[in-house]
């Protein structure tokens, strides 16, 4: 599926306070309002927003907000998302399934319906991950009204790019990925991901938190077009919440670089 209509994207670059989910939701759903408000039909939030992300306490902050996917808080933003009449991409959610917990990106159309659930495949061992969660096993995709077809890689999922083959093999020109990327993995967020957007001529829209009471992260969410260029871009290291808006053609742009595209995918295959 290929929409043809330019769409206005919002990413909430949130300030998560651990062991504070109330106070965590309330925020994020302030953002989703706002972000609505200003005309976006699609919105992205990030990785482990409620619960936070401090690796000495991740344990005990994920199994608190831990819940099924169809659980209250799902359902408290799949209300939000049908209010709204937008795509929403709620961050991750802790998931808990089969007595295991899971760091889950859920995606919500426009009347409220959860139309993707993607555990992350690739846990974070600095970040104690592999303590805590279960790892999902393959990346799912699923076609959308605003955005045509669309996958999610969750942070570190990102870093690899096989990640981005696999979603471009599967059809989607969109990547959405919701992230808590450490500062110290800047030269990372800013090498591999444009080189993803380019030799798979996708739109990668990423939300990532910022900075707060010892949570080093890099904040810099944006959006990158297929041919590598930032389009749009959050602050580093202020330690503020922010909202970022960017208007984009989806169809338009992915078929400007479609031909650089199929020159690489050849050379790829010959190799």
């Amino acid at each position: 599926m290929n929409t043809a209509q330019p769409v206005t994207v919002g990413i909430a670059q949130l300030v998560p306070v651990p062991g504070e989910p109330e106070h965590n939701e309330t925020v994020a759903t302030e953002a989703i309002d706002a972000l609505a408000g200003q005309g976006c039909s699609v919105v992205v939030l990030p990785e482990l927003w409620a619960c936070g992300y401090r690796s000495e306490s991740l344990p005990r902050d994920a199994a608190a907000v831990a819940e099924p996917v169809d659980g209250p808080r799902a359902r408290r933003f799949a209300a939000l998302a049908a209010r709204h009449g937008i795509l929403l991409c709620a961050g991750t959610f802790v998931e808990s399934a089969g007595g295991l917990l899971y760091n889950t990106a859920l995606v919500f159309d426009s009347t409220g319906e959860l139309v993707l659930a993607q555990r992350k495949v690739h846990l974070y061992p600095p970040g104690g991950e592999p303590e805590v969660f279960a790892a999902g096993s393959r990346f799912e995709t699923v076609d959308t009204a605003e955005l045509g077809r669309i996958g999610c890689a969750i942070c570190f999922d990102g870093d690899f790019p096989e990640t981005a083959r696999e979603l471009a093999a599967a059809g989607a020109g969109v990547v959405l990925a919701p992230a808590a990327y450490e500062t110290d993995a800047e030269s990372w967020w800013d090498t591999l991901y444009p080189a993803h957007a380019i030799t798979n001529g996708q739109w990668w829209i990423m939300a990532n938190q910022q900075c707060g009471p010892g949570v080093p992260m890099l904040g810099g969410s944006r959006v990158l077009a297929p041919d590598g260029r930032t389009v749009a871009a959050a602050a580093r290291g202020t330690g503020e919440a922010e909202l970022l808006l960017s208007r984009i053609d989806v169809a338009a742009e992915r078929e400007r670089v479609a031909p650089a595209v199929r020159l690489l995918a050849h050379w790829h295959t010959a190799g």
